[in-house]
């Protein structure tokens, strides 16, 4: 299975957080799933990391450097189906970095692991 982990899934599995349930740090370890990041994802956490909402003990590089290990994960660039895909989603919030990631997985054809219960709607409304 293809999995796209939305940047609090990839903060939250580092930091060994108890927010994950059983099932999807299951997924995230089990060796058949291919696992992504989307470079939307690294974006946002250098933005939130340089303006101060984002504390990362040991700074950007070194989180990036973590990001190496975790095993298996992939970097998910952005191409434009994933821009276009964005801009047909429904306005149920504006964060333009959820936007993408969730259009990435729809046109990528990816189970989108999250915390944020935003991506359900999004799911209805779009019968995915």
């Amino acid at each position: 299975m293809k999995l796209l982990l939305d940047t609090n899934i990839v903060l939250c599995f580092q930091r060994e957080d108890q927010r994950l349930s059983t099932e999807v740090k299951n997924l995230i370890l089990d060796e058949k799933n291919q696992k992504f990041i989307s470079m939307a994802s690294i974006w946002e956490v250098s933005i939130k990391f340089s303006l101060g909402k984002l504390h990362l003990k040991k700074g950007l590089k070194f989180w990036l450097q973590e990001l190496e290990n975790v095993e298996d994960l992939a970097l998910l660039p952005i191409v434009e189906t994933h821009v276009l895909k964005s801009a047909e989603l429904p306005f149920f919030h504006r964060d333009p970095f959820d936007r993408l990631i969730f259009a990435q997985s729809v046109v990528e054809n990816m189970r989108l692991l999250s915390l944020d219960a935003i991506f359900d709607r999004y799911r209805i409304d779009m019968n995915c």
